[in-house]
C-alpha cells in the first residue's frame, strides 16, 4: 500500500506564500537545500491551480516581483519536472504539456483512495490547499510535515493553509532544525469528530 504526505512549506503564521517573496522567502540554507535533495522519489498530487502555476514555472514563467529564477528555485522546478504528478481537474483539458503529469477527472478522494490501495510508493501533495483538506479530511493521510520559515507575513501573505480544515490531533513522529533557522516538524494526523472532553487520566 502505498502512503500519503501531506508536505507544506509555510511561514510561521500559516501562510503557503507571499505577495512580493522569492520562493522558500529567500530564506533557504545550505542544511535544508542538501535534506530536499535528499527526499525519496515521490508522485505528486496535485489541483488545476498548482498545476498552472507550476507547470507555467517550468515553462519559464518568473513569479511576480522576480527578473528570473534564483537557482535554487530553477533546480526545484526541475526536479518537479522529472517527476511523475497526477492532476486532480475537471477544468483542464488533455494532453497536459507539463512532463510527466496525467489527469484524472475522478473525484479526487476515490481516486487517491485507490491509488493508496494499489500502489506501492510515497504519494505527495505539492501545494493544492482544497486537495490537502479534502484527503485529510477523508482520512488518507499518512504523515502531515510542515517546514516553517522564519517570518510573518501578516501584511503580504497569501493562501492561508488551515481555513476550513477540520479538528485534526498530530502525533509528532520526527522533527529537526535546518540552516538554524526553519524548523520542520512532521506528524500522525487523526481527525477529530469533536474536542476531546477531558484530559485522559
Amino acid at each position: 500500500m502505498s502512503e500519503l504526505l501531506i508536505d507544506f512549506i509555510t511561514t510561521l503564521d500559516g501562510y503557503a506564500s507571499g505577495e512580493g517573496w522569492p520562493g522558500f522567502w529567500g530564506l533557504e540554507g545550505p542544511e535544508y537545500l542538501a535534506w530536499l535533495g535528499e527526499q525519496p522519489e515521490a508522485t505528486y498530487l496535485m489541483g488545476a491551480n498548482t498545476y498552472r502555476l507550476m507547470s507555467g514555472f517550468a515553462a519559464g514563467e518568473v513569479p511576480n516581483g522576480q527578473n528570473e529564477f534564483r537557482p535554487e528555485e530553477e533546480a526545484s522546478v526541475d526536479e518537479l519536472t522529472q517527476a511523475p504528478k497526477v492532476v486532480f481537474s475537471s477544468s483542464l483539458e488533455e494532453p497536459l504539456t507539463w512532463a510527466n503529469s496525467t489527469l484524472v477527472r475522478d473525484d479526487a478522494v476515490e481516486a487517491v483512495r485507490a491509488m493508496k490501495s494499489s500502489g506501492s510508493g510515497l504519494l505527495s501533495t505539492i501545494g493544492s490547499l482544497s486537495l490537502c483538506r479534502s484527503l485529510l479530511r477523508a482520512g488518507l493521510v499518512d504523515r502531515f510535515r510542515v517546514v516553517m520559515f522564519p517570518v510573518i507575513t501578516g501584511a503580504t501573505g497569501e493562501e492561508r493553509i488551515y481555513d476550513g480544515y477540520p479538528d485534526v490531533a498530530l502525533e509528532m513522529i520526527g522533527h529537526r532544525t535546518f540552516d538554524g533557522r526553519i524548523q520542520l516538524v512532521e506528524y500522525k494526523p487523526r481527525v477529530l469528530e469533536h474536542p476531546p472532553l477531558g484530559v485522559p487520566a
